[in-house]
């Protein structure tokens, strides 16, 4: 004969709840370990039972206890007798938690809204580094010009344009100016 305990001698399981989503329902994950026959390996099994919840009390993530009853509904044999453990959850929802995370691994590819004014303020120490850059080229340019008038002569000789084989104008009026 089957010894009475606390809840008449049916079945009781320890799990964790996967799923609230349901109605008076939640989805309870019981984990049990099991020596292989032949290979005599530790096996983690894991079943999901439907449980009745009456009272709405277990929350995702929850340590439940069920207890196997009469049937409530075809796939539904169990009901929640007592919350062993309650989860901590974080405060904040899944999607916000997304963005940072995506703010922070892919900060080129999905930027969350607060990073928004950040790109506009490189946009502008950009926009600052620009004018900086061609100052420093004129600079340079400056100290490589000619400081006699000799020097800018034999530039103004060398940089004359070459008139092009095809360009019968060009030729004619270099030819004029040769005999002037």
């Amino acid at each position: 004969m089957a010894s009475v305990g606390q809840y008449g001698g049916r079945k009781v399981r320890e799990g964790v709840v996967v799923s609230d989503k349901m109605e008076k329902t939640v989805i309870v994950a019981v984990e049990a370990n099991t020596r292989h026959r032949l290979y005599k390996k530790i096996i983690r099994r894991e079943r999901r039972f439907m449980a009745h919840d009456e009272a709405g009390g277990a929350n995702l993530g929850d340590r439940v206890r069920i207890v196997e009853g009469k049937p409530i509904s075809r796939r539904k044999h169990w009901r929640v007798v007592e919350v062993l453990e309650r989860a901590e959850l974080p405060e904040l929802a899944p999607g916000e938690i997304d963005l940072e995370l995506l703010g922070e691994v892919k900060a080129g590819v999905a930027s969350p809204p607060e990073a928004a004014p950040q790109k506009a303020a490189d946009e502008e120490a950009k926009a600052e580094e620009a004018p900086a850059a061609e100052a420093a080229v004129a600079e340079e340019a400056a100290e490589a010009e000619p400081a006699t008038e000799e020097e800018k002569t034999d530039e103004a000789v060398a940089s004359e344009e070459v008139p092009a084989a095809g360009d019968e104008d060009a030729e004619a009026e270099s030819g004029e100016e040769a005999q002037k």
